[in-house]
């Protein structure tokens, strides 16, 4: 009786699964595709897909099967174990908030997102204000609703969406452990950097060519373009579903590497994604173990993969062949000392490994303040240039620069935002046990050989989807919980080498 359960209950996640992957698309379609005045229907759309999805999900016969599978589970095997209890958490997760507030949300974030657009263009915080404002207090509604169910603080709630078992508390430890010393590490690197200085990448860096090269690195990376697409958007993201992957990313013309990093970041997230595991990618436990850790999936690759002297001698002979260029200033040494810049940026998704984490921890504390109504919206831009300026010594002189440079709160993604540092964190962690585990990964690296580093990956990390936690995974890794001490070990040798080793191509 159990394993029949059990089955029926696979069946009706197996549909949810394909509502995901609709939603996922008409998401991928708006931000990509779908003409700016269409976002009323896009809108109704997305509303009632997610409204049905809902109701499938929050139906009594879905929770009439999770008791009797999980009454009956003596004969389950451990996936299928670690499959209902990811069942019920979706169950209790969606049960907690009624459907007309999910209806609501979905029209809210529809709308604020095509106004973010037009705010962003018009570089005018006023026109996103009072969307925005909607979707603030329906967001507070849901974190009241989930952390009631939960029994969670609000805020707490909706990190557990996105990074399920982790805590406020765990991202404060976190942020103070960082705070101790990249502060003044960001000091010390900028004023190392000043005695190093690098030749200016002078030149136009025409957008189709910028994709042609992102596009073979992304095919020796290992993304499937049968399975997947990559295109350009306001703002880079990954969408769709392991079979179907969308990736994003915002070409300059002017910037040689931003484009090209932005969509190795986004590639980062696809091949995590395309490596969960298998025979269970229509399930709940197939999929990942929450944004904490897709996140340390994309930052591993862009930030400590693809901004390393190895990829820099792989990258070398790409640039010559896609862009023509030549001289002293394309050298290997010269590039490394371009993508491990530090700097003092406005600007999160352009962010180097240093300064990246004061960005998110800016987001984590105003959108707290946001959701308990410390901080008015009308007041953000204020708020964000101020916090700017306490933390990195600069001020946006727009609204641009400033709380309209991300999608995130538009889309109703609160409790997102720490993701970020927890996984730059989490990949340091990995990425110290990854380079003691894999023998000859700098000289695979250099000859465009990424096997030996998606064979440990999938291994570790992509191949459990969300059988373990994430601290247990962490455990099973590396040997130890998760810890700030091998992210701050990590770039304080990386950025605080002696000159003599940083000649070394």
């Amino acid at each position: 009786m159990s394993a029949s359960t059990y089955k029926q209950l696979e069946q009706e996640f197996r549909r949810l699964h394909a509502f995901r992957g609709a939603l996922s698309l008409l998401r991928w379609d708006a931000a990509v595709m779908m003409p700016r005045g269409s976002a009323d229907v896009r809108g109704d759309q997305i509303a009632a897909l997610e409204t049905e999805h809902h109701a499938l999900l929050t139906a009594p016969r879905i929770t009439r099967l999770l008791d009797r599978a999980q009454a009956n589970s003596q004969g389950l095997a451990d996936w299928q174990i670690a499959n209902l209890r990811e069942m019920r958490r979706q169950r209790d997760h969606a049960i907690a908030t009624p459907a007309s507030l999910i209806s609501r949300l979905a029209k809210a974030t529809s709308r604020a997102e095509a106004q973010w657009l037009e705010a962003r263009q018009q570089g005018k915080f006023e026109l996103f204000a009072p969307y925005l404002e909607e979707v603030v207090h329906l967001v507070r509604d849901k974190a009241a609703l989930l952390g009631q169910a939960l029994n969670l603080a609000p805020y707490d709630a909706l990190v557990d969406e996105f990074s399920p078992g982790i805590t406020s508390a765990d991202i404060d430890a976190m942020f103070r452990a960082l705070s101790r010393r990249l502060p003044s590490l960001v000091r010390e690197t900028i004023a190392l950097q000043e005695a190093r200085p690098t030749l200016p990448l002078n030149g136009k860096f025409p957008a189709s060519k910028q994709r042609a090269l992102a596009v073979e690195i992304m095919k020796a990376i290992g993304f499937p373009f049968d399975r997947g697409r990559l295109d350009e958007s306001e703002h880079p993201f990954t969408e769709g579903v392991p079979g179907d992957i969308r990736v994003t990313t915002r070409f300059d013309p002017d910037d040689v590497f931003s484009g090209l990093l932005g969509a190795l970041h986004e590639t980062g997230h696809a091949m995590y994604d395309l490596g969960l595991p298998q025979d269970w990618r229509d399930q709940p436990v197939g999929r990942d173990r929450g944004m904490a850790l897709e996140e340390s999936q994309s930052l591993l690759i862009e930030m400590i993969i693809c901004r390393s002297r190895p990829f820099m001698r792989y990258l070398k002979p790409l640039l010559e062949k896609h862009f023509g260029v030549s001289g002293p200033e394309w050298e290997v040494e010269n590039l490394y000392r371009h993508v491990t810049r530090v700097r003092r940026g406005l600007i999160r998704v352009d962010a180097d490994e240093l300064t990246y984490p004061v960005h998110v921890w800016l987001r984590y504390e105003l959108e707290k303040q946001l959701l308990t109504g410390e901080l008015a919206v009308k007041d953000l831009p204020e708020a964000w240039n101020a916090g700017m300026e306490q933390r990195l010594g600069i001020r946006p002189s727009n609204d641009v620069e400033g709380c309209l440079q991300d999608i995130h709160w538009a889309v109703g993604s609160f409790g997102y935002f720490p993701s970020y540092a927890l996984g730059a964190v989490i990949a340091a962690q990995l990425y110290e046990s990854l380079r003691s585990d894999v023998k000859g990964l700098d000289d695979q690296i250099a000859r465009g050989e990424f096997g030996g580093l998606f064979g440990w990956l999938r291994k570790h990390v992509h191949g459990l989807g969300a059988k373990v936690s994430v601290q247990e995974l962490m455990k099973s890794a590396t040997g130890k919980p998760l810890t700030a001490a091998c992210f701050v070990r990590y770039v304080e040798s990386k950025y605080l080498e002696p000159a003599a080793s940083s000649a070394a191509a």
